[in-house]
């Protein structure tokens, strides 16, 4: 189904704004099972073709809602050292995904029935927080850093034992991550 575009601004934006926030108020008096886009429409004060035309069915609605929480408001922390910084970022990226807020994220990002819009912007996030590691490094006169290569050596493990549920992904398992990285080689994990 080809939905329309969203225009920044405006009424499609103040529409966009009033349908996010009535999902995120749903979810937290009734829950996701219970959740409809009727219920949602009559919360928003829009029709349910509305919703339908703008995300195409419930799930894509829920992987943006989700994509909105993963949304970044900052800049990742500033150690003074890269490895600091990446060790601070995945510490606390880990935390918030492993959370029951992020694993829920996780399924409605995982869910959405529209290709893959949600996941990836969701994988933008994590490569636009890494680069910003990254161009501190090269300011600070630092080595490089391979974001790709994080991304497959320290992000995905941790996505993957977070989605199965098969093993904690606490700062001890993180830093055991970042430890197998070339900038941290020969450093001890902590």
């Amino acid at each position: 189904m080809a939905r329309e575009m969203i225009r920044q601004g405006g009424r499609s934006a103040r529409i966009q704004n009033e349908v996010q926030a009535a999902v995120r108020a749903l979810l937290e008096e009734v829950g996701r099972a219970a959740l409809t886009v009727p219920m949602i429409a009559d919360r928003a004060g829009v029709t349910p073709s509305t919703i339908y035309r703008r995300w195409g069915d419930l799930n894509q609605l829920l992987a943006d809602v989700a994509v909105e929480k993963l949304r970044p408001i900052a800049d990742p922390e500033d150690t003074g050292s890269t490895a600091g910084d990446l060790e601070a970022y995945i510490v606390g990226y880990a935390d918030e995904m492993s959370s029951k807020v992020g694993r829920a994220v996780l399924r409605d990002i995982l869910a959405e029935s529209d290709g893959e819009v949600a996941a990836v912007k969701c994988c933008r996030y994590t490569y636009d927080h890494l680069a910003v590691i990254a161009a501190r490094a090269t300011r600070r006169g630092e080595p490089p850093i391979d974001v790709p290569g994080i991304v497959d050596q320290v992000v995905a493990p941790i996505i993957y034992h977070v989605l199965f549920s098969d093993r904690d992904v606490n700062a001890g398992y993180c830093r055991e991550l970042l430890a197998r990285l070339p900038l941290n080689r020969g450093r001890a994990a902590a």
